[in-house]
Formats: structure tokens, C-alpha cells, sequence
């Protein structure tokens, strides 16, 4: 099974195949990942030597690059077997090699990192194995229309000249994906990186094919596949994309043989009648009865007759009722033929043009035949109507030209047992899927499976390893190279025979779904059993199932133990992104807009198997989260002792906030703030653990941008302001730089650029912050502060409303009172100086008491929670005449605009005649109108009351 296929991507703990091993086979060793223990400083802006000031004002995205490659030169991308733990592995099979990044990509590559820098972060040897995917029927196309450029066909060079141009582009252009990734900031191993047409991957792929076929898996045969007349090979069923499309359906009369009689069919696929091998009716219709075992003649074929069946496969409410059997170009006509023992007739060439059995219309394009044979039978009287229908119509992923159901001689691999061992591997819990819900999905697919046409007509790819005996062609020899094939030609058929080589190649899913890395056995022992699988929803079937089922097969076991499915990246209106809506979003140009950390932010917030909406504005916010993550980084190190100061220093690292008496001692914001950010490390860990991605991002959003940055940044500056040797001041520096160094530790995975650049600026860091250990769980906590200083915020947010209420100027400094109990009275009172900063309050006016003050009649009342008031005098906060004024006209002015809506909904015509959500809007103006009139005379009242209690 290969690691490597285009689109999904394997996490796991790394699994071996043994098809690779042979004696003669020399093993690669896993290269020891190796720390630089020399303190090689990081050259980063950030790394002055002061680290005051050194900050720029905002995160340059173009410093992504150059700590991506700082990282890649100190090789913390390769595991690290020091630290000990379960190895965790993905074997990333990345976007086909002609492929350039988009959405897609970018979704699976980001979510994949998170999880191999979380798990690196843990202690456990990781790694990341890139690689690209030989991508047959892509990578020939493009190669074909260069060639087309400079006026070659295909068919005018000869294979081993056309692969030879094809490996010459793929050197030249393959490696765009590459970088393209790395700018993402995909953490992979790049030194192990691999090709699907590798040597080594080649020979396990080969192995594989013989191993099945000599178990009877695989067969050739002749029977119905997928053709695409274009790419001229066939495709997968799952490369065969549905679209409703209008069409037309053609009603067309067929004479009964000896009769006067004629039946009428109905198809939206007239040319195909020249392969028509019967009729059929159900044979409960009535209508039809009669004829069932007469034959019919099929129009323009010069008297050709069929027989007129019965089958309960036949609908009698579409069309007629009458169904044209043509089993060599429709499913299920296929079906029913084969059932039935009918012929089958292929009218069709492999280019779309029909063959000599079409007679006069041989060598006519399906189409244009399609136009002329209805305008033939117009005018021999055959052609009933025709009607617009829609259409289900086959179109190629490839290529998008409508495919061909066509009977071909193919390889194919026997599904059924293989399926049933990947179903019991969910049975029995050896494999788990995420959501669970795609675990119906999966058991439905594999419980209705088809055998799998495995061959491609291309000359790019893994070649069939068949040979043919001259002169014997329905004689074949399977073998692993051209001279054991002769060899065994030899020994079965004399030393005087010829062979050639099978020109097919295998299916690029299957290739992909067989081949492995060259690693050695030393490497398997660390590295098993696997983890996890983790790609697109879509592409279940495609390769996640059948991963499974050759997984069983060729290890005994499961490949991985968990599948993680993620959904699909659409525009903000929910739509596909298509070039055709022209609503593709390119990930280069976001990145250079709003750097690979805000992008990455962004589309790792959706839910597992989720499709995600993503748009300018949530780039934009998430751009903006970077650079509030900056700013706080800059406030930090502003703030931080100077790197001279050995005796600051000192201090300050003394505090030990993990430990549970050091947390005690802590101030009310310090011991609060501390205690969140341990209940985060806590719910976030397990998060990461679960693959509950969005909550990880969500929750630790939330607590740096509130928690952190509004609240408790904000309250340190009452600390920080003081003489620089305050006790209260050092213990804020101790715990701005400790939630800091934590938040960049759960949020590297995410945000890897942003994070290191301000994890380098900060002091004398001995390790990147790529390797650091992640946080301990489970550490102190104190309830009780949380609660206290959550009554301490919320007396904040009922000042800062009555402020704003008020319309208070920002810079004014107004009075309180605050009521509380002796024993609230004891911890707020403690921060006088946070609630006079975060509340923008007279420090010398600030009072606390038990019982309401003597000026209680002329102050705004607030309460802030049960047992705890605020009464703020309303002379401190505006002028009360003046403010009575401007109450009375604005008053005026509503009450204006409130008559005249009510006098709208008065008029019966406007009623009546109006839109009824025009109605329904003038209705709600004026709820909204009444709503505000009756808060202005209320603080008007108010106001008037507080003029006479001052008179």
C-alpha cells in the first residue's frame, strides 16, 4: 500500500510491506533525528540580543520561508528516537505531480500537520513522509498537449521516446507541489520524500499483482467499463463524475414482425439502437401482453429482428412503457442481457464514432449520429416526438467528456473476499471511523462492491506485468520482469517462442493503494502498528477502503486503526469552488495576503467531515487574530526585564505557577488568569487528542483574546506602571510570561510561523519551539478565584455599560461606590487599582462600603451580581441640564418618526396593497421606535428627578 496517491493522506504509526523485503534487498536506516545541543541561535528579527524593542510592528510573512527552512536545516522535521514514546507516522500521499495547491490540498495538509507537530510537541518520535503521486491519466494528458505545442502526437513517438519526455517534464515541473506545500508549513521529512514510479515502490506494486493473481483475484475478461473515448482508456467508477444536465427523449417506432402493429419506445439514446438485441415490457402491463414472444424489427438496420421480452426490470411509467435492450452500451442493459442470455452488440468504436454495425452511419461521431438518425427516421415516418428530459449524464473527472458505457477486455481484481475482511475489521473494532457516521457509508460500499477494473490504456504508469505468447495470444504469462517471463516461455512453450509485454498499465489507484517506501526492517519495529488515516470524505472509497482491504491481505492486519474524514472547502455561499463560478480562492495568493498562519487558522476550525465554508472576512479576522497575537508578544517583551538583568530575572523565574503553593500566594488576576490557562491546557489537550480540531482553535481563541489580551494584559498594567522592583509588578512579568509561553505552545500546531518567530524573541530559549514540550495537564486550579475575580469583571462590564450608556468621554475619570459584604468588599477592594484602570474610575474616589451611599437618589444603581452594587454619581458622569436637553429633542424626533410609521400601518390601502414583508417591516420600525421612546422618557424621568433632589 502506498503512502503516496494523489488527494488523501495516511497518519499512522508506521507500517512496513513486507513485498519490499528480499535478501538480496540492502536497508536504507532511518537517518536519527539530531538536536543541536550547541545553542545555534535562531536568526530571526526577534533574536537581539535586548529584547526590548526589537519586535517590528507587525508579523512579516515573508520571514514564512525563512524559519521553514531554519527548521528544515536543523532537522526537527525527522523523528526523534531520544525522547522514546510510540512513534507517530503519516505517510502523506500528496496532490498528483502535475497538480498545483489548491483549497483542497491546503485543508488536508494543514490538519495533517497539526496533528504531527502536536504529537512531536508530546515526546513521541515523529514523522512526516512526503511523496508524489505518478498520476497516469493526469500527467500523460499534460505531456500530451506540450507535445500537441509543438505540432507531435502521441501516437507518432514511440513508448519508451514518449515516457522518456514524460519523465524529462516531470523533472522539470513535478516539483511545484512540492514547494507549493512547503509553504504551508508542512513539517515532512523532505529527506525520505518519494515518487510512485520509484524503483522500489515499483517492484512491491508488481509483487502485489502476481500474489493476487496467482490467489485467482485477478482475472482478465471482457465486460462493461467506463470508456472515455478521449483519453481513449478506461476509468473507475469512481472517477465518473453524474451531472443532471438537460437532454431530450426520443420516442421512436418499432414494427412488429408480421404484424401491422408497432410499438413505441422511448430513449434518450437513439444512435445506440443499431445495438439493440431485443425489446422488453413488464409483464404485468397489460398493454403489451400481447406481443411477448414476437419479434421486433429495429428501424434503419434494414430488417434486423429482436425479440420482445418480458422482464419486471422494466418501468411501466417511463416513457412508453417499452424499453430497447442494448446491452453493449448501458449498465444495466448489461445486466439484464447477461441474466437473460442475450447478445451483445457493440456498435461504438474506442473513439466515439460508430463501428460497421451502425452500417451507413459507420464512422459518424456518437452525436452527430445522433442528429442524423433522428432526421432519417423523421422522414421514414419511425420518429413518434421527441421532448426535453433531463438527463443524468456521465461525465469523466479527467477530462469531462461524457463516458461511454463500452464491453472492453480488462484487468480486474476479485472485490468480494477482500471486502469481507475489511468489513469484519470494523466489526470488531479494529478499525474506528470518524465521524462515526461515514462508518454506514463505508460498510454500505463495501457490502454492494464490484470486482475492479484495474487496467488503463496509457503508456504512462506502472506496466502490466502480463506477457503474451506470439501466436497464442489468449495465452499469457505473469512474471515480475521480461526475462522471467521468457524464462518460463521457455520452459512451457520451447526455447522458439516470441512474446510481448501487455501495453496496459495498472490503475493509478491501485498502484498506489500497493506500493510502500523503501525502509528497512529495523524501521518496522519502530514504527508499528499504525494510528490513523486522515483525507477527504470524498475520497473514501477511492483509497481509504481499498487501503483496508490490501492492507488485510498482504500484512495480516489493518494498515490503521482510525480513520479521520474531513469535509469539503466551499465559497461563502456554500458552493463548489469550480473555475467556471470563478470562485476559487488560490492558497498562494492568500498566503502572501494574509500569511500561512491565519489561512491555516481558518480552515482547521470546521468539524470532522463538515464541508467548510471559507471567505475573505474569515481571513481577514483570523489575519487579524496574528496580529493581536503580535501585538500581546510585543507588549510582553516591552515589559520583560532587560536580558542584562540577572538579578530581575532571577526573581521573576522563581515562580513556579505549576506548583500548587505558588499559585496560592498569587494575587486575585494572577491566580485567576493561571487557573484558566490550566483548565485550558486540560480541555485543549483532550481536544487534540479526540481530533476535535475546531474546538482546540476555538477555545484557545477565545481564551488569548478575551481572557488574556482584554483582561488580564490590561489589568497588569496597574502592576507593571509601578517602581520596576514591586513585588506585584514582578509576579505580572512571571505570569505574562508564563500564559504567553503556554498560548504559543498550544497554538504552534496551528499557527507554526507566528508562534516560533515570538517564541525565538523571548529569552534565552534553549530549544525551537517546533520541539519544546508540550504542557503539562492536570495542573493547580483555584475555583474560587476564578469565581471572585468573574465578580470583579462583571462590576467592570456594568461600569464600562453605564459609561457608554452615558456617553462618558473615554478619558474621564468618574466616581464609585461599591456595595458589597465584608467579604467581597475584602478581595475587590484588594484590586482597587485593576478596577480603577479596567473601569476607567477616579482611584482617590473609589469607596467601599456595606449599605448603599447618602448620594444613592442621585447616582446611576448598577448591580453587577447577587451582592455586589455600584453606585456611580450622575454629576460625575455627565451635565445634567445639558443631557436633559438632548434627551428632550432626540425624544422629540422619535416620537416624529414613530407617528408617521404608525399612521402608515393605520392606512388600510397600505395594508392591504403593500408587500406582506414590507408590512411586516414597518411593523417592527415601529416595536423598535416605541421600545426607545419609552427608554428616553425613562432616563429622562430620571434625570428630572436628580435635578430636583440637587435643587
Amino acid at each position: 500500500m502506498s503512502p503516496f496517491i494523489s488527494g488523501p493522506t495516511l497518519l499512522s504509526s508506521y507500517r512496513l510491506n513486507p513485498l519490499l523485503f528480499s535478501k538480496r534487498q540492502r536497508c536504507m536506516k532511518l537517518p536519527h533525528w539530531h538536536f543541536n545541543r550547541t545553542k545555534q541561535r535562531f536568526f530571526a528579527v526577534a533574536a537581539a540580543e535586548n529584547n526590548k524593542d526589537t519586535l517590528p510592528k507587525t508579523f512579516d510573512f515573508t520571514s514564512e520561508e525563512r524559519i521553514y527552512n531554519w527548521w528544515e536545516s536543523q532537522g526537527y522535521f525527522k523523528p526523534n528516537f531520544e525522547r522514546g514514546s510510540d512513534p507517530f507516522v503519516i505517510s502523506m500521499p500528496p496532490p498528483n505531480v502535475t497538480g498545483s495547491l489548491h483549497m483542497g490540498h491546503a485543508m488536508f495538509v494543514t490538519l495533517e500537520d497539526i496533528m504531527v507537530r502536536y504529537h512531536r510537541m508530546k515526546g513521541r518520535p515523529t514523522l512526516w513522509l512526503p511523496g508524489t503521486d505518478h498520476a497516469g491519466i493526469a500527467t500523460q494528458l499534460v505531456v500530451e498537449k506540450m507535445l500537441a505545442a509543438e505540432g507531435i502526437k502521441r501516437v507518432e513517438l514511440s513508448r519508451d521516446e514518449f515516457t522518456k519526455r514524460v519523465w524529462e517534464w516531470k523533472e522539470k515541473y513535478g516539483g511545484t507541489i512540492t514547494s507549493q506545500i512547503k509553504r504551508l508549513g508542512a513539517s515532512c521529512d523532505w529527506t525520505r520524500e518519494r515518487f510512485t514510479l520509484d524503483e522500489q515502490l515499483s517492484r512491491a506494486v508488481v509483487e502485489a499483482f502476481i500474489r493476487l493473481h496467482e490467489k485467482g483475484l485477478i482475472y482478465q475478461g471482457s465486460y462493461m467499463v467506463n470508456w472515455s473515448p478521449n483519453l481513449q482508456t478506461a476509468v473507475s467508477d469512481l472517477e465518473v463524475e453524474y451531472s443532471e444536465e438537460p437532454g431530450t427523449l426520443y420516442y421512436i417506432k418499432y414494427r412488429v414482425a408480421g404484424r401491422s402493429d408497432f410499438l413505441t419506445i422511448a430513449t434518450t439514446r437513439p444512435e445506440t439502437l443499431f445495438g439493440d438485441v431485443a425489446l422488453a415490457v413488464n409483464p404485468q402491463d397489460e398493454r403489451y401482453s400481447q406481443f411477448i414472444g414476437m419479434m421486433a424489427i429495429v428501424p434503419m438496420t434494414y430488417g434486423r429482428h429482436v425479440p420482445i421480452i418480458s422482464d419486471k426490470y422494466v418501468d411501466k411509467e417511463f416513457g412508453t412503457g417499452v424499453l430497447k435492450i442494448s446491452p453493449g452500451h448501458d449498465h444495466n442493459d448489461y445486466l439484464l442481457a447477461r441474466k437473460l442470455g442475450l447478445p451483445i452488440l457493440n456498435v461504438m468504436n474506442k473513439d466515439g464514432t460508430l463501428n460497421e454495425v451502425a452500417g451507413l452511419f459507420r464512422g459518424l461521431d456518437r452525436f452527430e449520429a445522433r442528429k442524423k438518425l433522428w432526421s432519417d427516421l423523421e422522414e421514414t415516418g419511425l420518429a413518434v416526438k421527441k421532448e426535453p428530459h433531463t438527463l443524468r449524464v456521465p461525465r469523466s473527472q479527467r477530462g469531462g467528456e461524457v463516458i461511454e458505457p463500452l464491453v472492453s477486455k480488462q484487468w480486474f481484481v476479485t472485490m468480494e473476499p477482500l471486502a469481507e475482511k475489511a468489513l469484519h475489521a470494523v466489526e470488531k473494532g479494529e478499525l474506528t471511523i470518524m465521524p462515526e457516521r461515514f462508518e454506514k457509508i463505508y460498510n454500505h460500499w463495501l457490502s454492494n462492491i464490484k470486482d475492479w477494473c484495474i487496467s488503463r490504456q496509457l503508456w504512462w504508469g506502472h506496466r502490466i506485468p502480463v506477457w503474451y505468447i506470439v501466436g497464442k495470444e489468449e495465452e499469457y504469462i505473469v512474471a515480475r520482469n521480461a526475462d522471467e517471463a521468457l524464462e518460463k516461455a521457455h520452459q512451457k512453450y520451447g526455447k522458439n517462442v516470441e512474446i510481448y509485454q501487455d501495453p496496459d498499465v495498472l490503475d493509478t489507484w491501485f498502484s498506489s493503494t500497493l506500493g510502500w517506501p523503501d525502509v528497512s526492517a529495523d524501521d518496522f519495529k519502530k514504527f508499528y502498528p499504525t494510528t490513523m488515516l486522515e483525507t477527504g470524505h470524498d475520497i473514501l472509497f477511492f483509497w481509504v477502503a481499498r487501503m483496508v482491504m490490501m492492507g488485510i491481505e498482504f500484512t495480516g492486519s489493518v494498515p490503521f486503526s482510525h480513520v479521520y474524514l474531513h469535509g469539503l472547502i466551499r465559497d461563502s455561499q456554500g458552493r463548489k469552488m469550480s473555475k467556471t463560478l470563478g470562485n476559487v480562492i488560490d492558497p498562494i495568493d492568500t498566503i502572501k495576503e494574509f500569511g500561512a498562519d491565519a489561512l491555516r487558522f481558518t480552515i482547521s476550525l470546521g468539524t470532522a467531515g463538515q464541508d467548510l465554508s471559507l471567505s475573505i472576512e474569515r481571513l481577514t479576522a483570523n489575519k487579524a487574530f496574528t496580529n493581536k497575537l503580535w501585538n500581546a508578544g510585543k507588549f510582553i517583551l516591552q515589559n520583560l526585564p532587560s536580558q542584562n538583568d540577572i538579578s530581575r530575572w532571577e526573581m521573576l523565574l522563581a515562580y513556579k505557577f505549576d506548583e500548587e503553593e505558588c499559585l496560592c500566594k498569587a494575587p486575585l488576576p494572577e491566580c485567576w488568569v493561571v487557573s484558566k490557562l490550566h483548565m485550558l491546557i486540560d480541555t485543549v489537550t483532550a481536544s487534540y487528542d479526540k481530533y476535535f480540531f475546531g474546538d482546540v482553535g476555538r477555545e484557545t481563541y477565545d481564551f488569548f483574546w478575551s481572557d488574556f489580551a482584554d483582561w488580564y494584559i490590561e489589568a497588569s498594567k496597574a502592576r507593571l506602571y509601578r517602581s520596576e522592583y514591586d513585588s506585584d509588578a514582578i509576579i505580572a512579568q512571571a505570569v505574562l510570561l508564563y500564559i504567553f509561553e503556554n498560548i504559543l505552545k498550544l497554538l504552534h500546531p496551528f499557527m507554526p510561523f507566528v508562534t516560533e518567530e515570538l517564541w525565538q524573541s523571548l529569552r534565552k530559549r534553549k530549544e525551537a519551539l517546533i520541539v519544546s514540550p508540550w504542557p503539562q495537564t492536570s495542573l493547580p486550579r483555584h475555583m474560587s478565584a476564578i469565581k471572585r475575580f468573574e465578580n470583579l469583571q462583571s462590576l467592570t462590564r456594568a461600569i464600562r455599560n453605564a459609561r457608554a450608556e452615558y456617553s462618558v468621554e473615554p478619558a474621564k475619570r468618574i466616581s464609585a461606590s461599591i456595595v458589597a459584604n465584608e467579604e467581597v468588599i475584602q478581595y475587590i477592594s484588594k484590586e482597587k487599582e485593576v478596577l480603577a484602570l479596567l473601569s476607567r474610575l477616579d482611584l482617590l474616589n473609589v469607596h467601599f462600603t456595606e449599605s448603599p451611599p447618602g448620594d444613592a437618589n442621585q447616582s446611576v444603581h448598577l448591580v453587577a451580581s447577587e451582592g455586589l452594587e455600584a453606585y456611580l454619581p450622575l454629576a460625575d458622569m455627565v451635565d445634567i441640564s445639558a443631557e436633559v436637553q438632548r434627551l428632550s429633542k432626540r425624544l422629540s424626533k422619535m416620537q416624529s418618526e414613530y407617528d408617521g410609521l404608525v399612521a402608515r400601518l393605520s392606512s388600510s390601502k397600505f395594508v392591504e396593497k403593500a408587500p406582506e414583508d414590507v408590512v411586516r417591516g414597518v411593523q417592527e420600525k415601529a416595536a423598535e421606535a416605541e421600545e426607545k421612546i419609552n427608554l428616553t422618557k425613562n432616563r429622562l424621568a430620571f434625570l428630572r428627578s436628580t435635578v430636583m433632589v440637587t435643587k
